[in-house]
């Protein structure tokens, strides 16, 4: 029968599940596969699993609940297996690669950082900074009717927010980075200069929020949207 599989544990690892519901119309109860040092937990599944609401969250309090209780390897969202032996058999022939990313996110946790700049303000600070666009826009302003400095003005402001955010997002990096045991940069979308994932340690935890905190609080043009702890999903 096939199976869902959520994550991948050390057979050590308590695998405490009571109380939680796995995906599906009609759930199945959760349950382990072990293969020598490794467990995947599962749940039977009699049809296709697509990302509904209440499956993405069935799915996620699993992983929340697992890595409350020890190290996991997440699995993404939608994984399905033929059956038992098929995930015994990954476990078997992986386990060298599992064992080592196990060790690789132990005591850690996932964060994610976005962040977005005003353009009302990044727009107002290029016109401050760059003489040529002051001048443009006074131009325009003034009722200069060249049909060549609207087009100029737009490169230009295009030209120098792709420059500041690109050099924002790098200072922003570097800030966080240190704090940071591996850390993924994704490209940044829905208007944001900066989507980053970073894989923190609990023993850096407190002095990495302090970071986020300072950034937050430092940052008149810039909103931040920080999420975590997670699950390594980015990192396994």
């Amino acid at each position: 029968m096939p199976l869902y599989v959520y994550t991948i544990t050390a057979a050590t690892h308590p695998g405490r599940t009571e109380g939680l519901t796995g995906v599906g119309a009609e759930p199945s109860p959760l349950r382990q596969v072990t293969a020598g040092p490794l467990r995947a937990v599962v749940s039977d599944v009699d049809e296709e699993i697509r990302p509904r609401r209440r499956d993405l969250t069935a799915h996620q309090q699993v992983q929340d609940r697992l890595m409350a209780e020890g190290t996991i390897l997440p699995l993404q969202f939608g994984y399905v297996a033929p059956d038992d032996q098929a995930v015994a058999a990954v476990l078997e022939e992986r386990a060298d690669a599992y064992l080592e990313a196990l060790e690789r996110v132990r005591g850690c946790a996932e964060y994610h950082v976005r962040a977005a700049q005003e353009e009302d303000a990044l727009l107002r600070e290029i016109l401050q900074e760059s003489p040529r666009a002051r001048e443009i826009n006074d131009r325009i302003r003034a009722g200069d009717a060249d049909p060549r400095l609207p087009l100029e003005l737009g490169e230009l402001v295009a030209t120098e927010v792709g420059a500041r955010q690109e050099g924002l997002a790098a200072d922003l990096i570097r800030t966080l980075i240190p704090f940071a045991r591996d850390h993924n940069v994704r490209a940044p979308a829905d208007g944001d200069l900066l989507n980053l994932s970073l894989l923190v340690h609990e023993d850096d935890k407190e002095p990495f929020l302090r970071a986020e905190s300072d950034l937050a609080e430092q940052s008149t043009t810039v909103t931040f949207r920080f999420n975590g702890p997670l699950p390594p999903y980015s990192f396994v």
